[in-house]
Protein backbone atom coordinates (compact mmCIF):
# COMPACT_ATOMS: atom_id res chain seq x y z
CA UNK A 1 0.00 0.00 0.00
CA UNK A 2 1.47 3.62 -1.08
CA UNK A 3 0.58 6.98 -0.08
CA UNK A 4 1.63 9.69 2.58
CA UNK A 5 -0.15 12.25 4.23
CA UNK A 6 1.24 15.54 5.28
CA UNK A 7 0.34 18.24 7.85
CA UNK A 8 1.48 21.59 7.82
CA UNK A 9 0.59 23.76 11.06
CA UNK A 10 0.98 27.78 10.07
CA UNK A 11 0.98 30.95 11.95
CA UNK A 12 -0.51 34.04 10.46
CA UNK A 13 0.02 37.33 11.31
CA UNK A 14 -2.22 40.18 9.67
CA UNK A 15 -0.18 43.09 10.73
CA UNK A 16 -2.81 45.62 8.73
CA UNK A 17 -5.68 43.96 9.67
CA UNK A 18 -8.53 45.69 12.43
CA UNK A 19 -11.23 43.44 13.22
CA UNK A 20 -12.03 39.93 13.56
CA UNK A 21 -14.63 39.88 10.30
CA UNK A 22 -11.45 40.77 8.29
CA UNK A 23 -9.58 37.94 9.78
CA UNK A 24 -12.63 35.91 9.19
CA UNK A 25 -12.67 37.54 5.04
CA UNK A 26 -8.52 36.61 4.79
CA UNK A 27 -8.94 33.13 6.04
CA UNK A 28 -12.29 32.62 4.33
CA UNK A 29 -10.19 32.97 0.95
CA UNK A 30 -6.86 31.08 2.38
CA UNK A 31 -8.75 27.80 2.89
CA UNK A 32 -10.79 27.96 0.13
CA UNK A 33 -7.73 28.37 -2.31
CA UNK A 34 -5.43 25.60 -0.16
CA UNK A 35 -8.41 22.92 -0.94
CA UNK A 36 -9.34 24.23 -4.72
CA UNK A 37 -5.26 24.65 -5.77
CA UNK A 38 -4.08 21.83 -3.60
CA UNK A 39 -7.13 19.93 -2.35
CA UNK A 40 -5.74 20.52 1.03
CA UNK A 41 -8.13 20.10 4.39
CA UNK A 42 -7.79 23.10 6.27
CA UNK A 43 -8.62 24.29 9.81
CA UNK A 44 -8.47 27.55 11.78
CA UNK A 45 -6.91 25.78 15.29
CA UNK A 46 -5.69 28.51 17.34
CA UNK A 47 -6.17 31.81 18.39
CA UNK A 48 -9.77 32.24 17.48
CA UNK A 49 -10.29 34.88 19.49
CA UNK A 50 -7.29 37.64 18.28
CA UNK A 51 -8.05 39.80 15.35
CA UNK A 52 -4.17 39.35 14.13
CA UNK A 53 -3.37 36.01 14.41
CA UNK A 54 -4.41 32.77 13.11
CA UNK A 55 -3.48 28.88 13.26
CA UNK A 56 -3.80 26.99 10.20
CA UNK A 57 -3.96 23.66 10.06
CA UNK A 58 -3.39 21.89 6.08
CA UNK A 59 -3.77 18.56 5.94
CA UNK A 60 -2.70 16.72 1.65
CA UNK A 61 -2.45 13.17 0.72
CA UNK A 62 0.23 11.86 -2.14
CA UNK A 63 0.55 8.83 -3.44
CA UNK A 64 4.76 9.72 -2.75
CA UNK A 65 6.62 11.38 -0.80
CA UNK A 66 8.25 13.86 -3.06
CA UNK A 67 4.64 14.68 -4.53
CA UNK A 68 3.46 15.37 -1.06
CA UNK A 69 6.52 17.64 -0.17
CA UNK A 70 6.32 19.43 -3.12
CA UNK A 71 2.53 19.92 -2.74
CA UNK A 72 3.28 20.88 0.79
CA UNK A 73 5.86 23.40 -0.13
CA UNK A 74 3.56 24.78 -2.44
CA UNK A 75 1.09 25.37 -0.15
CA UNK A 76 3.48 27.18 2.69
CA UNK A 77 4.70 29.02 -1.31
CA UNK A 78 1.06 29.95 -1.42
CA UNK A 79 0.00 31.17 2.25
CA UNK A 80 3.78 33.19 1.70
CA UNK A 81 3.06 35.47 -1.06
CA UNK A 82 -0.73 36.64 0.85
CA UNK A 83 -1.31 39.61 2.53
CA UNK A 84 -0.06 38.66 6.20
CA UNK A 85 2.41 36.94 7.29
CA UNK A 86 3.97 33.58 8.37
CA UNK A 87 5.38 33.17 11.36
CA UNK A 88 6.06 29.61 12.36
CA UNK A 89 5.96 27.02 9.53
CA UNK A 90 5.59 23.34 10.89
CA UNK A 91 5.96 20.05 8.51
CA UNK A 92 5.19 16.54 9.22
CA UNK A 93 4.51 13.86 6.77
CA UNK A 94 3.90 10.12 7.22
CA UNK A 95 3.24 7.15 5.40
CA UNK A 96 0.17 5.47 5.61
CA UNK A 97 1.88 2.39 7.22
CA UNK A 98 3.58 4.25 9.47
CA UNK A 99 -0.01 5.85 11.07
CA UNK A 100 -1.31 2.49 10.73
CA UNK A 101 1.12 0.32 12.08
CA UNK A 102 1.93 3.17 15.05
CA UNK A 103 -1.44 5.04 16.30
CA UNK A 104 0.85 6.85 19.01
CA UNK A 105 2.74 8.27 16.23
CA UNK A 106 -0.11 9.35 14.04
CA UNK A 107 -1.50 10.95 17.38
CA UNK A 108 1.59 12.96 17.90
CA UNK A 109 1.61 13.87 14.40
CA UNK A 110 -1.99 15.11 14.79
CA UNK A 111 -1.42 16.97 18.00
CA UNK A 112 1.36 18.37 16.99
CA UNK A 113 -0.78 20.00 14.05
CA UNK A 114 -3.26 21.14 16.55
CA UNK A 115 -5.22 18.39 16.55
CA UNK A 116 -7.05 17.81 20.47
CA UNK A 117 -8.67 14.71 20.13
CA UNK A 118 -7.65 11.45 19.30
CA UNK A 119 -7.37 8.75 16.36
CA UNK A 120 -10.27 6.70 17.69
CA UNK A 121 -12.25 10.03 17.54
CA UNK A 122 -10.98 10.55 13.82
CA UNK A 123 -11.58 7.11 12.63
CA UNK A 124 -15.32 7.43 14.26
CA UNK A 125 -16.28 10.66 12.44
CA UNK A 126 -15.85 9.22 9.74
Amino acid sequence: MAGYVGILSIELHFPENGSLKGKRKFLKAAKAQLHKRFGASVAEVDHHELWQRATLTVACVARGYSELNELLAAAERYLGAQEYELHRVERRMMSVEELSADPYAASLALEGAGWEGNLEEMRDSD
